[in-house]
């Protein structure tokens, strides 16, 4: 695992990570008081507390696990250091929902990590959660011929993730409290790849990641950017959901266009360029 901190601390950020798995019950050792200045500018990573389903009985005693609990700033703040190994180790890693209860695997995210263009979907289904990869399967063949019809491919000219990134049960819809615990990965994705638009699948993504309520009729065509960046954002209809509904293709092909020219708008307006 990569960017660890340097060899003089009382504990490495490796050794750090390791003891605490990114989980939710962990404490932050004394550092020696050489090492103190040095300690103190580390983060404290903790998780929500967890879900009892993903916590097996006894593997801590309680007063450990109310002494371990940090205040989630602190856990968002940690997360918004990491690189992209600590990053998969960490979604890896996760208790912080119910969703780990039942997941085979995390689902981090696929495709280019410096691409200008994200894709966010709500979650992953059973097929993903049994790949290790979002958008696989009938609706991943239609994302695949979306990006095709505008000149893009998975693996090299997009990122894809998630809002959650274990599968909720039944590919229910992620619910709040799942996709605030994930919302910090999410946060660091963005962070890390920097796209120059962001299109958000799903009522649920856009929800998740522009905070707006509503149904997806009456965000669609809106103009929105991530919040705190310049990056905009454009909400249109999951691939399973077209699957479903076909008449809307059209629609979400108006809004792939959409997102092209705001994409080509972003590039000219950059300086470098890419």
């Amino acid at each position: 695992m990569s960017g660890d901190a340097g060899a003089g601390s009382a504990l490495s950020r490796a050794e750090l990570l390791r003891e605490m798995r990114l989980g939710p019950l962990w404490r932050l050792r004394a550092p020696a008081p050489a090492a103190a200045a040095t300690a103190a500018a580390q983060p404290a990573l903790a998780e929500p507390e967890p879900d009892a389903r993903c916590q097996a009985s006894g593997d801590r005693p309680a007063a450990t696990a109310a002494a371990a609990r940090a205040p989630l700033a602190e856990r968002a703040a940690a997360i918004a250091t990491l690189d992209w190994p600590q990053l998969r180790q960490g979604v890896a890693a996760c208790r912080a929902c119910g969703l780990c209860a039942e997941r085979r695997q995390a689902v981090l995210g696929v495709g280019e990590i410096n691409a200008d263009w994200l894709f966010i979907g709500e979650g992953p289904g059973a097929e993903e959660d049994a790949r290790g990869e979002p958008f696989v399967g009938p609706a991943g063949k239609l994302l695949d011929a979306m990006l095709a019809a505008i000149d893009l491919r998975r693996d090299k000219d997009v990122y894809i993730a998630n809002t959650v990134k274990c599968r909720p049960p039944g590919n229910r819809t992620p619910e709040l409290a799942e996709m605030s615990a994930c919302a910090p990965f999410l946060q660091r994705q963005i962070a890390l790849i920097q796209p120059r638009v962001i299109v958000l699948l799903g009522r649920a993504a856009a929800n998740s990641v522009l905070g707006e309520a509503g149904s997806l009729a009456s965000l669609r065509g809106k103009s929105f950017v991530y919040p705190g960046s310049a990056i905009p954002v454009v909400v249109s209809y999951h691939p399973a959901y077209l699957l479903r509904t076909l008449h809307d293709k059209a629609k979400a092909w108006e809004d792939l266009c959409r997102a092209r020219a705001l994409w080509r708008a972003a590039s000219a307006a950059a300086t470098p360029p890419r």
